[in-house]
């Protein structure tokens, strides 16, 4: 029975794709065919319902989050953060170092917003652009904004990602983001190295657009417009509360936007709820969106997620699974099987947060919390943006206007969980080694 569900829903989200059909929709079928599954278990509905609700529960404090970083990247955007952010770094965008330079300014911005779709919608599109300019093909510009939107992903003080996984393993995330950076410089330095051997390797033509004019027209500039982003480095650094540093960062973002860039209280409110809207149209292909609204998709694909999680955790659909993962993991590494569970998951789940659940029920009990969570962080985060037809990746590259393909050229999503594949089998032969 267990398998016939899991084939169902297998099938379900392979129609999904075929027929290119929302994400939500299929995920909405998964949650009737898995309710179905728990009440011909012998679940009455109530309990269904609970299971829904227990699930759903576990991330509230997720949800009040990507409300927080809509608010937080629209208002980034009009008090002309980001651009003050865009303007600082336009003097390093050499066509030698082009891709050297996406990849690390996607680093940065996606460290500051902790989201990889915000950072995709603003760095990413004006990276693609100036690519484009440079006669640069976008396959390989697609590949250094997908590496460097995951960068901050990851290990971001205010990443939703670092969040859920804090919230699945009861670990503190500023606990956790050390112990990620840490395996992370390695793969960083080597990604590095890539983007810049084949930036050299690739010939570059065009003129290069001169963005402080360019944004002058619709902002205006200053170093104090860095406030914001500051803010939250500050507060992440004194730990405080993910949510509250955000929050402090809206905040500051707000008088930013009335005296440097004119706005009303009114238009302030407006722009923080639907997002903000450029005046010069240029402008606007490079810098609209963000806003409370523009989350609630996201937030939607969650609750679904969440609620399958809360069917696994009260029924024994996931029971044969676990026992083979457990298996698995004796005969390897902890880490392997927390490895190929993440390709499992993130090929079936379509989007980061169901992968990342459905990791933790499977491999949850593999290891003490904390070690898991840096496996979660090494593994599903990074897996998840490689699946062609899954929303993590799926979405940054379509906004940028880059095919699916550019997945092959993303150097940091393969090598963060190859090097930690790599350790993890060196770590287990070391006290081995160590004996007479």
């Amino acid at each position: 029975m267990e398998i016939i569900t899991l084939t169902l829903f297998c099938l379900l989200l392979l129609l999904s794709v075929i027929l290119k059909f929302s994400v939500i929709l299929a995920l909405l079928g998964g949650l009737c065919i898995f309710s179905a599954y728990a009440l011909r278990s012998g679940h009455r509905p109530r309990a269904v319902l609970s299971m829904w609700l227990s699930g759903i529960l576990t991330i509230r404090n997720i949800i009040l989050a990507m409300f927080l970083i809509g608010a937080m990247t629209a208002l980034w955007r009009a008090s002309g953060t980001i651009a003050e952010i865009i303007c600082l770094a336009s003097p390093f965008l050499k066509p030698g170092v082009f891709l050297l330079m996406c990849f690390v300014l996607n680093c940065v911005v996606s460290f500051l917003t902790g989201t990889s779709f915000g950072t995709a919608a603003t760095m990413g599109v004006i990276c693609a652009a100036m690519g484009n300019t440079l006669q640069l093909p976008i396959l390989l510009t697609g590949g250094a904004v997908l590496s460097g939107v995951f960068f901050g992903d990851r290990c971001s003080p205010v990443s939703t990602s670092l969040l859920l996984v804090s919230e699945l393993t009861d670990c503190s995330p500023y606990d956790i983001i050390p112990k990620i950076v840490r395996p992370s410089l390695l793969p960083f330095f080597l990604s590095c190295c890539f983007y810049l051997l084949l930036g050299r390797n690739v010939s570059a033509s065009g003129t290069l657009t001169d963005l402080t004019a360019l944004f002058e027209r619709e902002f205006q500039l200053h170093l104090l417009l860095l406030l914001p982003a500051a803010i939250i480095l500050a507060l992440s650094l004194l730990r405080l509360n993910v949510c509250l540093a955000m929050t402090a960062s809206i905040l500051s973002a707000a008088p930013l936007c009335l005296l440097f860039q004119g706005f009303t209280p009114a238009r302030l409110l407006h722009t923080a709820v639907f997002g903000f809207h450029a005046g010069d149209a240029q402008i606007a292909t490079l810098m609209n969106g963000g806003g409370v609204l523009s989350m609630l998709r996201v937030v939607v694909i969650i609750c679904i997620s969440s609620a399958f999680a809360g069917i696994f955790e009260r029924t024994e659909l996931l029971t044969g699974i676990r026992s083979s993962i457990l298996a698995l993991s004796k005969k390897t590494t902890p880490f392997c099987a927390v490895f190929l569970s993440s390709v499992f998951t993130s090929m079936i789940a379509c989007n980061q947060t169901l992968a990342t659940m459905l990791t933790d029920q499977l491999c949850g009990t593999l290891e003490p919390r904390e070690r898991f969570a840096i496996d979660m962080e090494n593994s599903v985060i990074l897996i998840a943006g490689l699946v062609p037809w899954s929303i993590a990746g799926g979405v940054p590259l379509s906004t940028i206007g880059a095919p699916s393909e550019s997945i092959l050229f993303a150097a940091y999503l393969y090598l963060v969980p190859l090097c930690s594949l790599l350790f993890s089998f060196i770590r287990q032969q070391e006290p081995r080694l160590q004996q007479p």
